[in-house]
């Protein structure tokens, strides 16, 4: 059994080395490179975490699945067109267009 963060990491390192995934980091201090998780980390923390105290961890587990559920099926992304993520992905698994990019033909002459 594992305990620990380093413990955790090399686990999950093994694990990903087995299974033939290449693992590849973000350099330190470079949050840019991982911009979506950066901004979806301080969403998190700004709309949920800093908005509650909790006493117990199963507290913490309600409010966060509440606002995990919330963020993905009910609140709109501009960056999806104003769609939930869900329902954006529901249109993309349908093929229907997706609302946010524009699409452009190359004609040949």
């Amino acid at each position: 059994m594992y305990y620990g963060l380093e413990f955790c990491s090399r686990a999950v390192d093994d694990w990903a080395h087995r299974v033939g995934i290449k693992l590849q980091f973000i350099r330190p201090g470079k949050p840019v490179e991982n911009a979506f998780i950066e901004s979806f980390n301080g969403k998190c923390r700004d709309e949920c975490l800093n908005e509650r105290l909790f006493v117990t961890i199963e507290q913490a587990r309600v409010a966060t699945e509440t606002w995990r559920l919330d963020y993905n099926q009910v609140r709109p992304h501009s960056a999806l067109g104003n769609l939930a993520p869900e329902d954006y992905a529901n249109r993309t698994r349908a093929g229907i267009p997706e609302p946010t990019k524009l699409r452009l033909s190359v004609v040949e002459k």
